[in-house]
C-alpha cells in the first residue's frame, strides 16, 4: 500500500481590515506596523468639546499650524509598534546592563581621577531633569498630536527620555558608592546653579509651548540635535582622551539612541515640509527662532564640559544640525 501526501493552500478571502484596503489599495497585505497605526485617529462623532479648551474637538488638527492634507503621512521610518519596539529596547538595556555590570563591579569609574568624576557629576547628573523635561514635552505630543503615526512614535520617544533620566541616575550612584545625596546635590544645581538655568528656563519654555508640531521641532530637533551630541559625543571623547574610557560603556544606550531617534523625527520633518511651502516656511521659523535660544542655553554647559573648546565644540554641533 503506498501513501500520497499532498498539501493544499487556502487562499483568505480577505487580506487585511477594510480601512487598510481602501488606504493600501486591493490586494495588498499590509504590514504589522501598518496595522498598528494607521486610521487609528478619532476623527468624527465627538460627544462634546473639551471645557478646558472649547476652541478645538477632543482631536483635533488645527491644535498645530502645520496643515496636512493626510497626518497619516507622517511615518516612523523604524516601523516601530509595541512589539518591535519594546524587543529593539530589551535588547538594548541587556547590553546596557551588562556594560554597568563590568564597570561597578571592577570599579572602573574609582580609578579615574577625582576632577574627571567631579566634571562628569557637575555636567551630566542635572542632565537628568532635562531629560524628565524631554519626556514630559514627548507626553505632549502624544496627548494632542494628530495621527497614530506620530502619537505612537512619541510615545515612544518620551518612555526612551524617561530611560535615559534613569540612566544618568544610575551613573551618579556608582559615582557615589550608592549614596543617594548626589542626586540631591544635582537638583539643587539643576535648580539654583548658575550654569544651568538658562537651560532649566528653556525647559520650562518649552513646557508651555502649546502647538505640539513646534513643540516637536524645538525638543526632539532643536535641544536634543544640540544637547546630545554635545554630551555624548564632545564631553564623552573629551572624559576619553583623559583616562575616562569607562564613561563611555555607560553611555553607550545614549549614543544609539540619538543615531536612531533623528531618524524618525528628520523623516517627520522632511515630510511636512514637503507637504506645501507654507509648512516649510514655518518649520524653518521655529527652528531660526528657537536655536540661539537653544545654543545660548547650552553654552555654559559646553564651557565646562570641554573646557577651552566650549565655542569649537558649540559651532561643530550646530553645523552638523544645520542650524
Amino acid at each position: 500500500m503506498s501513501v500520497e501526501i499532498k498539501t493544499s493552500s487556502v487562499e483568505p478571502i480577505r487580506l487585511t481590515f477594510d480601512h487598510l484596503r481602501d488606504r493600501l489599495g486591493e490586494g495588498k497585505q499590509p504590514t504589522r506596523y501598518q496595522e498598528a497605526v494607521h486610521d487609528l485617529q478619532p476623527k468624527v462623532n465627538f460627544h462634546y468639546r473639551p471645557t478646558w479648551d472649547p476652541a478645538h474637538e477632543l482631536y483635533d488638527p488645527s491644535r498645530t499650524a502645520v496643515v496636512m492634507e493626510d497626518f497619516e503621512k507622517l511615518l516612523d521610518p523604524r516601523q516601530y509598534y509595541y512589539g518591535t519596539y519594546t524587543i529593539q529596547r530589551a535588547k538594548q538595556q541587556d547590553s546596557q546592563e551588562a556594560n554597568f555590570s563590568f564597570v561597578e563591579k571592577r570599579g572602573l569609574l574609582d580609578l579615574m581621577d577625582n576632577e574627571l568624576r567631579e566634571r562628569i557629576t557637575k555636567v551630566v547628573l542635572p542632565l537628568r531633569h532635562a531629560a524628565w523635561g524631554a519626556n514630559t514635552n514627548n507626553c505632549y505630543i502624544a496627548a494632542y498630536g494628530f495621527g497614530a503615526p506620530v502619537t505612537s512614535a512619541a510615545t515612544f520617544q518620551m518612555t526612551d527620555h524617561l530611560g535615559i533620566a534613569q540612566y544618568i541616575t544610575r551613573i551618579g550612584l556608582i559615582l557615589s558608592n550608592n549614596d543617594a545625596a548626589i542626586l540631591d546635590i544635582a537638583k539643587q544645581a539643576w535648580m539654583d546653579d548658575s550654569l544651568w538655568q538658562p537651560l532649566r528656563k528653556l525647559t520650562e519654555d518649552s513646557m508651555v509651548t502649546k502647538d505640539w508640531f513646534e513643540l516637536m521641532v524645538l525638543q526632539n530637533f532643536v535641544i536634543d540635535g544640540l544637547l546630545h551630541p554635545l554630551i555624548f559625543d564632545h564631553f564623552d571623547r573629551e572624559i576619553e582622551a583623559n583616562g575616562g574610557a569607562a564613561f563611555s560603556m555607560l553611555t553607550e544606550f545614549m549614543v544609539n539612541w540619538y543615531a536612531e531617534a533623528t531618524r524618525w523625527v528628520d523623516a517627520v520633518m522632511k515630510v511636512a515640509a514637503g507637504e506645501s511651502v507654507e509648512n516649510q516656511a514655518l518649520l524653518e521659523k521655529w527652528i531660526a527662532t528657537w536655536s540661539p535660544t537653544v545654543r545660548e542655553a547650552l553654552t555654559p554647559v559646553a564651557e565646562v564640559a570641554v573646557q577651552g573648546n566650549a565655542e569649537t565644540a558649540m559651532d561643530a554641533v550646530c553645523e552638523e544640525l544645520g542650524v
